[in-house]
């Protein structure tokens, strides 16, 4: 099925279907996303994150969130 047929047949959902359909792409998103993170973090790309903090809790910068 190409994009095409697929957007075609999602102009074709009720209201309470794409509702549905918006749900599940959401999920599809967010599982995708956090398998990302995670191959990420076991590949040690988020390392620096973590030194920064580190540096930061050492040195007394660290900050709240904003807006906390």
């Amino acid at each position: 099925m190409s994009l095409l047929e697929i957007k075609s047949a999602v102009d074709a959902l009720s209201p309470a279907e794409l509702a549905e359909l918006a749900s599940y792409v959401r999920e599809r998103d967010s599982a995708a996303w956090d398998a990302q993170i995670e191959q990420d973090a076991a590949a040690g790309k988020l390392d620096f994150l973590f030194e920064e903090a580190n540096t930061a809790r050492a040195n007394g910068t660290m900050r709240d969130w904003p807006g906390k």
